[in-house]
């Protein structure tokens, strides 16, 4: 199979393996939202950058190095492994010390408890992040979906279960545990890889000369990336927490899914072209255009369409969490054009100028994010769209400057899809207002003629105009 067949088939497996996955969560989130309060998921809420941090310094580092390298034994697998599962053992521990300080932070007793339970997902995830880890390798995302769909469903049962039978936000707690108890289970079963016991410290010195560069600029975006979450959950109430943990993550649907999807399988792909500075240009352009015609439509369409979506989802005692969840909606538009520029400084092996970058933004955002805390959630919200913008400038320097592709030229070739997308956005906002849509129309019935308005104008315009991410896309199905 040549790289352009693998990497077309991986990008359809993995987008199936990323929004199956997600959506069988999505729907499990929406009906546990319909038993549980806003204030039970903002409880968790206020752990995610607890779970999100260990999760990270079990997985952004050696395994990118593995992922990168062209050569890959069983002594380097195996090192990586022992050394994962031995740092999420050390993990846990820190946090089921620190419970009693975590909880005395937010001033929520309970957490203390669901802290120590909750964070054994770390030491089950650190079971088989080297098997997830092969199967991204070698662009086996099938395998990856027959993995996480049955985890997720088995798990969401128990959750809605447990939801139903009064468990509160302990239904979260054993959903989440089971969830990663069955994903080892199934990753050892679908994989014929095991560990040796071998420890190379040859190996490891190795990994870690690249990985720790990454480990460390993966803390520092996922810290940046949940201290809004830790900001909301210390100076409001849990319930505005849990409104801003679900619109962040029914905004994350498309914004994260597309890109991580496509992005799972470019880094390993860009990995096989990195010397070649003219075609990883090539190909990143015609990735970030397709991203970027899909992506931004979705999101625009949403924040049209968020006050319905909500309710018809979520009932009304979702609906403050509207506001959020549209700002967030335009917040992630550029997100695809960040990480597809850190893409090619992993795939150059720049992992020091990698974190250098990611240094400088944070220090940058964590300033911002100070300066905006008087002006309350929405102060923070709107910081964080602004901020957006700047971090892809910031990132697209100097990855543009290794394949001589700048930010310049990146925004003129993303720029028609965007315009395109806000004029028809605001078409389709004035349609919905003044046509009485919403007098005229149930919920759901609502978001259906809004959509088929949205997209028939958008994919006809784009045609006719001949936008290279459609003609790119039509080539790809009729092939």
């Amino acid at each position: 199979m040549s790289l352009r067949e693998k990497t077309i088939s991986g990008i359809i497996w993995s987008l199936t393996q990323q929004f199956s996955s997600k959506l069988v969560g999505f729907v499990i989130t929406i009906v546990l939202a319909r038993i549980l309060t806003p204030a039970e998921f903002g409880l968790i809420a206020m752990l995610s950058v607890f779970i999100a941090l260990g999760n990270t310094l079990l997985d952004s580092g050696l395994t990118s190095s593995l992922i990168r390298s062209s050569e890959v034994s069983q002594n380097d697998y195996s090192t990586v492994f022992y050394f994962n599962l031995l740092g999420s053992v050390l993990l846990y521990l820190i946090l089921y010390f620190s419970a009693p300080w975590i909880a005395l932070f937010y001033h929520q007793p309970v957490l203390s408890s669901i802290v120590r339970v909750y964070g054994l997902t770390l030491i089950l995830n650190a079971f088989f992040v080297v098997q997830s880890t092969r199967l991204i390798k070698d662009m086996k995302f099938k395998i990856q979906t027959n993995i996480q769909i049955p985890s997720a469903i088995i798990a969401g049962i128990l959750g809605v279960v447990l939801a139903k039978m009064g468990y509160g936000v302990w239904s979260l707690v054993w959903m989440a545990l089971l969830n990663a108890f069955l994903s080892t289970v199934f990753n050892w079963i679908y994989s014929d890889w095991r560990p040796s016991l071998v420890f190379d410290k040859v190996s490891f010195k190795h990994h870690f000369h690249f990985g720790y560069k990454m480990t460390l600029s993966g803390i520092l975006e996922t810290a940046y990336q949940n201290i809004y979450t830790l900001i909301i959950g210390k100076y409001y109430s849990a319930t505005q927490l849990g409104f801003y943990s679900r619109a962040d993550s029914i905004s994350q649907l498309p914004i994260s899914n597309i890109s991580a999807a496509i992005n799972k399988v470019t880094y390993p792909m860009f990995s096989q072209i990195a010397e070649n500075n003219e075609q990883l240009k090539r190909v990143n352009k015609k990735v970030t255009q397709q991203v970027i015609f899909w992506n931004a439509p979705i999101l625009i369409f949403l924040c049209i369409v968020a006050e319905p979506l909500f309710r018809f989802l979520l009932t009304d005692k979702w609906l403050p969490a509207v506001p959020y969840f549209q700002i967030l909606c335009l917040t992630g538009i550029m997100y695809p054009l960040h990480s597809y520029n850190l893409n090619i400084l992993k795939v150059k092996g720049r992992s020091d100028l990698f974190l250098k970058l990611e240094i400088v933004k944070k220090v940058i955002g964590a300033i911002g994010i100070i300066s905006v805390i008087p002006f309350g959630i929405y102060g923070l919200l709107y910081f964080q769209m602004g901020f957006s913008f700047l971090g892809f400038y910031i990132n697209s320097v100097y990855s543009g400057k290794l394949i001589g592709y700048p930010a310049k030229e990146q925004v003129m070739d993303i720029l028609p899809t965007i315009a395109l997308s806000a004029f028809i956005g605001i078409s389709t906002y004035l349609f919905d207002k003044y046509f009485m849509i919403p007098l005229l129309f149930p919920d759901l019935a609502r978001i259906i003629v809004v959509f088929l308005f949205y997209f028939s104008i958008y994919l006809g315009f784009s045609n006719f105009i001949n936008l290279s991410a459609i003609i790119d896309f039509k080539l790809l199905v009729k092939k």
